[in-house]
């Protein structure tokens, strides 16, 4: 038995594949089959008079995901170079499916794909989707590993929030009150001080009550840290990974990106070096895209106001920055009081924050954050206290300031906003195997 993914090696030969069924079609004498088994898929070919009438009767009669065995000759389209088809010899069904297949051509509601996402997952589009994460994952993981990262997990409870416990879920951990992960990165820059350099990769969870195209509750994070590092290395390896994702997308899925219609000249654009403006900049830059909406006459442009200099950028404030640029845009050096206590200040203007956000093309948003941590133990000690934190759950990481504080630096990477940028998807539901919103929990 093979699999789709090696046809290419046994044309001309008779092979055994295991499926299901994705599609059928008939001319009368012939039957198309198109077999699906996880590797891709393939059209078999059988005519009436190539096999017994009774098997040709049960390959009419098999319904969609039956999951079948076919055994057949391997022969290479005579007009598409690269795609192949089976001439079967010999069919059987190994189990009929119970009931018609839920999810049929015609169109259903997304609430209704949803629902039934364990099966939704077999389509061609998901397929091609998960395939993308999968070797985004891939790349990321060698992009650590060979630059002498070390892997180092974090844990998924924790006794304290990292910006605060109002995004977080809260849970019981033995009678003691515990949350569900954020983030690793207070973690994260105790293993930099073991290793030098080291990242973790897992889930984390946000409890914000967000229905945007961009948010999960639950979703996959990467998060390297590196001792000695400041604000420009950090701009640097964050240029860096980007770049080396995208390539190997490029290189291994186009196949996939074909199949969602992705416009891949997009894509190769991704390329260093990447523009770098100040948070000033981008404000300016958003300023200029109001004075323009109020001289546009539209109804109520009249009302809009100028973004205010000390706040954060929204989602459509992000989109409207990154409209400007063919690849990623680096927004650096936010107003602190908007970033999280562990944030170094800029020594040159205290008002800021030596930090980053990378925001990608097409209106995908910010898919990395990071920036210099605040090696000083009094000033973390002042960021905890002004943050109303709880100073006793945040000792162990003072003490990471007591003995041997040293100058570092990291960011986080959200797969799932990768996975939708880099497949051009309207909605990150689709990243993600089994997606957690704010109202879904199930399958």
């Amino acid at each position: 038995m093979i699999t789709t993914s090696a046809l290419s090696e046994h044309v001309g030969q008779q092979v055994t594949l295991r499926g299901w069924l994705y599609n059928r079609r008939s001319s009368g004498k012939v039957h198309f089959l198109e077999l699906r088994d996880g590797a891709g898929s393939v059209q078999c070919v059988m005519g009436k008079n190539d096999v017994s009438p009774e098997l040709f009767a049960s390959a009419d009669r098999v319904s969609q995901e039956s999951s079948i065995e076919i055994v057949g000759e391997v022969k290479a389209h005579p007009k598409r170079p690269g795609v192949f088809e089976v001439a079967v010899k010999d069919f059987r069904v190994l189990a009929l499916t119970q009931g018609e297949y839920p999810i049929s051509p015609k169109e259903h509601g997304t609430d209704f794909l949803m629902d039934h996402r364990h099966l939704w997952l077999r389509s061609r589009r998901q397929h091609a989707i998960i395939r993308v994460r999968h070797t985004i994952i891939q790349a990321i993981r060698d992009f650590f590993d060979d630059r002498g990262f070390t892997l180092v997990d974090a844990p998924i409870f924790t006794p304290n929030a990292c910006e605060g416990t109002s995004t977080l879920f809260e849970t019981d951990y033995h009678g003691d009150k515990a949350y569900l992960t954020q983030s690793g990165q207070l973690y994260m820059e105790a293993a930099a001080a073991a290793f030098g350099k080291a990242y973790c990769f897992g889930p984390t969870f946000r409890a914000e009550k967000s229905k945007t195209r961009r948010h999960l509750s639950e979703f996959w994070m990467v998060e390297p840290e590196v001792a000695f590092m400041d604000l420009a290395g950090d701009m640097d390896l964050a240029e860096d990974f980007i770049c080396f994702i995208v390539a190997r997308v490029l290189e291994h899925r186009r196949p996939e990106l074909a199949i969602l219609e992705r416009d891949v000249s997009k894509l190769e654009s991704v390329k260093k070096p990447f523009p770098r403006i100040q948070y000033d900049e981008a404000v300016k830059i958003l300023n200029e895209a109001r004075a323009e909406k109020r001289r546009s006459g539209e109804p109520g442009a009249e009302e809009v106001r100028d973004f205010p200099w000390g706040e954060d950028f929204g989602a459509e404030d992000e989109t409207v920055i990154s409209s400007r640029y063919d690849r990623p845009v680096m927004v650096h050096r936010y107003p602190a009081e908007v970033k999280a206590f562990y944030m170094k200040k800029d020594p040159s203007d205290p008002r800021l924050a030596l930090c980053v956000d990378v925001l990608a093309p097409e209106g995908y948003g910010e898919v990395i954050g990071g920036g210099q941590r605040e090696d000083d133990l009094a000033t973390v000690e002042a960021g905890i206290e002004a943050h109303k934190l709880p100073r006793e759950a945040f000792e162990w990481y003072l003490d990471l300031r007591r003995y041997g504080s040293f100058p570092h630096a990291g960011f986080g990477l959200g797969v799932e906003r990768t996975v939708a940028w880099l497949c051009g998807l309207p909605h990150v539901r689709e990243t993600i195997p089994f997606p957690r919103m704010l109202n879904r929990l199930s399958p």
